[in-house]
């Protein structure tokens, strides 16, 4: 399908990214939400968005208006019905998403592809009650959607192949790079971020570091402007932990951090304005080598499950979190043996085996 015109349901921070990241790129989207408030702030931040780029001289005024007017809002489901693609953006809870599609059902064509923003709910466990689930797959945009170049591509069980070809190809025109990928536990980005962050709340739990200890040591060891806690300050500590639980039937070392429940459930944030500085040598060593085992572990795991090609997780390590040494490229820089290295002391910890795919190291970019 030649995809024109785009509905978007949920005009939360998501939802109003997905529809500025649209309209930019020349399609018509019509924003829904149940928030006629939240309607009205999505319209203030596309016009703020597009007027900022015009005075940046990035486009003309002319342009900004006419971007701005791509945009139609309302509360009723039913011009949906005009739409080609459906992009669910709702609140990330699974009874809503199902509701949501149920209704949707009744709403739009047969022929209308239906997808779901979501980040780390299964795609199959949706699909359940779309009236056709070969029409359905996920794509997980990343914050800010509108800027942020990725889109993680989940083909579902049934999706068919002509519907994540048409995807494909709207994500290339609306600017987006493709990272396609099974539909298994937290896809492909956040099957590593999340447990990278989790660790890192760990290694303060153990008194190894302060939270900004362990920030400085990561922007060394994985290259990243922000570390851990800097980032999940940023996405709010009770967003990451949420994607977290959703790991947790993965075994024992995805089971959530004492303190990231305690900050997490509390809606807290990490302190970090007096941890400036590099902790000691030697624990600046083994947090440096608990995050990187971290990330090496959950990646090798995930390459065993076929959750996508090593490619595609160095791609999502660098454009959706900037990561300055993605993962499987530092592992084969490194190489198996001292990959292993890192890998011993988690594995035998959580009593979990070594990934078949670390035989893979060396050549797994290559």
């Amino acid at each position: 399908m030649n995809i024109k015109s785009v509905g978007i349901v949920g005009a939360g921070t998501m939802g109003t990214g997905i529809a500025i990241n649209v309209a930019q790129s020349g399609f018509s989207v019509y924003l829904t939400d149940l928030s006629e408030a939240a309607l009205e702030r999505a319209v203030t931040a596309a016009r703020t968005f597009f007027g900022r780029a015009a005075e940046k001289g990035r486009i003309t005024q002319e342009q900004a208006d006419q971007a701005t007017a791509r945009i139609s809002t309302g509360t009723d489901l039913a011009p949906l019905a005009g739409c080609d693609l459906v992009i669910e953006a709702v609140f990330e809870d699974l009874d809503i998403k199902l509701d949501t599609f149920r209704k949707l059902n009744g709403v739009v064509r047969k022929d209308t592809i239906l997808t779901t923003n979501t980040s780390c709910l299964k795609v199959s466990d949706i699909a359940q009650v779309i009236d056709d689930p070969g029409r359905f797959l996920g794509t997980h945009y990343f914050s800010p959607a509108q800027i942020n170049p990725l889109v993680e591509v989940i083909r579902g069980d049934d999706t068919r192949e002509e519907v994540v070809d048409s995807v494909l190809d709207f994500c290339a025109k609306t600017g987006k790079k493709s990272l396609l990928c099974r539909d298994q536990n937290g896809f492909a980005v956040n099957r590593f971020f999340c447990p990278y962050t989790n660790e890192a709340v760990r290694c303060v739990d153990e008194g190894l570091a302060t939270p900004g200890q362990v920030d400085v040591v990561a922007q060394s060891v994985l290259g990243v402007a922000f570390g851990p806690f800097a980032v999940m300050n940023i996405i709010k500590p009770q967003v990451n932990l949420h994607a977290i639980r959703h790991l947790e039937s993965l075994g024992p070392y995805y089971q959530a951090a004492t303190s990231m429940v305690r900050v997490g459930d509390a809606g807290e944030s990490w302190k970090l304005e007096e941890d400036n500085g590099t902790p000691p040598e030697e624990a600046a060593s083994r947090v440096g080598e608990r995050l990187l085992g971290s990330t090496f572990l959950t990646v090798l795991q995930a390459l065993d499950e076929e959750v996508a090609e090593p490619k595609a997780f160095d791609m999502g390590a660098e454009m959706a979190l900037r990561f300055g040494n993605p993962p499987c490229r530092t592992m084969d820089a490194m190489g198996r043996g001292e990959v292993e290295r890192l890998l011993r002391p988690l594995c035998e910890s959580y009593g979990t085996p070594l990934p078949n795919s670390l035989a893979r190291v060396g050549s797994l970019v290559s």
